[in-house]
């Protein structure tokens, strides 16, 4: 499994910016995706995460109504909509994935991840 991030970039507060995880190696219908965030000097933290058949979907409350989180199924891609960006969102994002239904939040729980994709927003 191969996921690869990209997306990220330097934004005003108030922007938005679209994260694509372009994912290969096997067929992810029964798989759940999803972003994770680091900031300097934290934990990784829970964004959001979708089912890959099906659809459902989660998002952390702390991005909840300025995150989006989507796949397309024929570019086998997740992406992640973010609008109205904070400073506070500034982090290197990660995309992961983990082969099941249930939608985890935590790390631990997710086998395969990207190589995360930076995004900076300045006040």
């Amino acid at each position: 499994v191969q996921l690869q991030a990209s997306g990220g970039g330097l934004v005003q507060t108030g922007g938005s910016l679209r994260l694509s995880c372009a994912a290969s190696g096997r067929t992810f219908s029964g798989y759940v995706m999803g972003w994770f965030r680091q900031s300097p000097g934290k934990e990784r933290e829970f964004v959001a995460a979708i089912r890959w058949s099906g659809g459902g979907r989660y998002v952390a409350d702390s991005v909840k109504g300025r995150f989006t989180i989507s796949r397309d199924n024929a570019e086998n891609t997740v992406y992640l909509q973010m609008n109205s960006l904070k400073p506070e969102d500034t982090a290197v994002y990660y995309c992961s994935a983990r082969e099941g239904s249930y939608i985890y939040t935590v790390q631990t729980q997710y086998d395969y991840w990207g190589q995360g994709t930076l995004v900076t927003v300045s006040s």
